[in-house]
C-alpha cells in the first residue's frame, strides 16, 4: 500500500515489540522497518538503466518472506550495535530488535499482497506475484483510523495501560476493515460473474478490484478470445448485477509480444493489457487493463498506461507526461461510485 500506510503499520509493529522498554522511540524504528521494503524503488533505479527492469524490481525480492528473515538479523544487528550504549546500555536486547525489524517488514509485503499490485512473496524460489484485489492500493479508511490511534497512544506514557490500548484499537480497527474488503470483494465477484454469464459472455477467466481511494466502487475485467469486458458496480447500485459491460477489442499486433522486455510487462499486468499506436510517434502506449478506466463510460481512459519507445534492441518507458484527467471523466468516476 502507499508509503503512509506502511510507516504506521510499521510504527504499531514498533510498539508491539519494544514499546514498554523504549516508548515512542520503538515506533520511530518500527515506522523505519516499515519502509526499507520500498527503498527497492531508489535502489532500483540504481542498478538499471531500464525502467521496465525498474518497475519489475520494484515489490521484489525486498518485498519478499527470505528477505524478511534476513533484514530483521542484518537491520537489528546494526541498530544494537548503535543503540546499545551510555545510557541506554541494557535497555534491550539484540532479539527485541530482531522481532521488531521482523513484524516491520515482514508485514509491509504481507499488507501489499492485500492490493492488486501484486508482490512478489516467494522470491527467490517463485517470481509469482500474490495480489488477492480486495483492497486499493491507498484507503483512507483503512489508514486514517489507525494513524489516529497511533498518534493518541504518543502521549501516553510508555507505562501506562491507557498507551497499549489506543495501539491495539487501531489493530482491531484496522484489521475489521480489512476483514470487510475480504468479505465484500466476495460478494462483488459474485455479482460480476453473474453479471458476465447472464450477458452471454464466454470468458476464459476475469478479476475483479475496488478503484482507488475506496472500496464502494468495483471495477471487472473479463477476457475472452477476441476481446476484454469491463464493467463497474458500487455498493450503492440499487440491483446487484452490472449496468453496462464495455467491450475492449484486444490488439496484440503492434510489437513482437515475446520480445523479453514486452513479456516482463505482461507478466506484470497479468496478461491483461492492450498495445495502442501513438500518432505521428514510433511509440506505442501499453495499457495494463488490470486497473480501473477512470471514466466508466470511455474505453479510452485507462488509468495504467506506459509509452514504450525502442532504444537499440530494447524497450523502455518514456518518462510520464500526460495531461491531467479531464473534468468530465472525474465527474463520471464521481457519479458512478454514488451508484444507480
Amino acid at each position: 500500500m502507499d508509503s503512509l500506510t506502511q510507516i504506521v503499520l510499521g510504527a504499531a509493529c514498533g510498539e508491539i515489540a519494544l514499546g514498554k522498554r523504549i516508548g515512542n522511540k520503538a515506533m520511530l524504528f518500527g515506522a523505519i522497518g516499515g519502509t526499507i521494503p520500498d527503498l527497492d524503488v531508489f535502489i532500483g533505479r540504481w542498478l538499471y538503466g531500464n525502467e521496465i527492469d525498474v518497475m519489475a524490481f520494484h515489490r521484489g525480492f525486498m518485498h519478499s518472506i527470505v528477505f524478511a528473515i534476513i533484514g530483521a538479523f542484518v537491520f537489528a544487528w546494526i541498530t544494537y550495535k548503535l543503540y546499545d550504549k551510555g545510557k541506554r546500555q541494557g535497555t534491550t536486547t539484540l532479539k527485541n530488535w530482531i522481532w521488531l525489524y521482523f513484524l516491520s517488514i515482514f508485514t509491509h509485503p504481507i499488507l501489499d499482497s492485500f492490493t492488486p499490485y501484486g508482490t512478489q512473496l516467494f522470491l527467490p524460489f517463485s517470481d509469482y506475484r500474490v495480489a488477492f484485489n480486495n483492497i486499493s492500493v491507498v484507503d483512507p479508511l483503512y489508514t486514517l483510523p489507525f494513524l489516529l490511534c497511533l498518534v493518541i497512544a504518543m502521549f501516553y506514557n510508555r507505562k501506562r495501560i491507557g498507551r497499549s490500548w489506543w495501539v491495539k484499537t487501531g489493530i482491531y480497527i484496522s484489521s475489521a476493515y480489512m476483514i470487510f474488503t475480504i468479505v465484500n470483494k466476495l460478494h462483488i465477484n459474485a455479482i460480476f460473474k453473474k453479471s458476465f454469464e447472464n450477458s452471454n459472455i464466454n470468458y476464459t477467466r476475469y478479476s475483479v478490484q475496488p478503484t482507488i481511494l475506496n472500496n464502494i466502487l468495483w471495477y471487472g475485467i473479463a477476457e475472452t478470445k477476441t476481446s476484454y469486458k469491463v464493467g463497474f458496480y458500487s455498493l450503492f447500485d440499487s440491483k446487484p448485477e452490472l449496468d453496462t459491460i464495455l467491450t475492449i477489442p484486444k490488439s496484440r499486433h503492434l510489437l513482437n509480444t515475446s520480445h523479453p522486455d514486452i513479456k516482463t510487462l505482461t507478466w506484470f499486468s497479468n496478461n491483461y493489457y492492450n498495445l495502442v499506436p501513438i500518432d505521428s510517434s514510433a511509440n506505442i502506449q501499453y495499457l495494463d487493463l488490470r486497473y480501473p478506466l477512470l471514466n466508466p463510460k470511455n474505453v479510452q481512459t485507462s488509468m495504467f498506461r506506459f509509452e514504450l519507445k525502442k532504444e537499440q534492441h530494447r524497450w523502455n518507458m518514456v518518462p510520464f507526461s500526460g495531461k491531467p484527467p479531464s473534468r468530465e471523466d472525474l465527474k463520471q468516476f464521481l457519479n458512478r461510485f454514488y451508484g444507480k
